[in-house]
């Protein structure tokens, strides 16, 4: 089965969390979780070379697309049932127009928020 593959900050205690939220409800298996510290470790994801992997979530979907911040947010929230509906509306139009900077704006101050852990948490 293919799946969606989203590269997370492991690092960033929000991130992680987001990341233990949706995987409790992605009970079809259609997203494979990988931190972006995996990435830059083992260099088996080419396509990501040159792009901001810390600064936004990216993903590669199904369909072979790579997605980052809003666009990633957007897909996975239509790809979980229980948040489809949510997902939907942010397909409406003109909600991207405020969906991206507001998700760029939210992920520049993430750390500040939240901190950072030293260490990557992959669990």
């Amino acid at each position: 089965m293919k799946r969606h593959v989203v590269f997370y900050d492991a690092q960033c205690p929000f991130c992680f969390y987001v990341k233990k939220v949706f995987r409790k409800f992605d009970w079809f298996d259609q997203i494979k979780w990988v931190s972006v510290q995996e990435v830059e470790r083992s260099g088996k994801y080419p396509y990501l070379e040159g792009r901001e992997t810390l600064d936004e979530i990216h993903m590669l979907t199904k369909q072979g697309e790579i997605k980052h911040g809003f666009y990633t947010i957007r897909t996975l929230l239509i790809s979980l049932p229980v948040f489809a509906a949510f997902g939907i509306l942010l397909y409406l139009p003109g909600v991207e127009k405020l969906g991206s900077p507001l998700y760029r704006w939210f992920s520049s101050h993430r750390h500040q928020w939240f901190g950072r852990y030293d260490l990557p948490r992959y669990a």
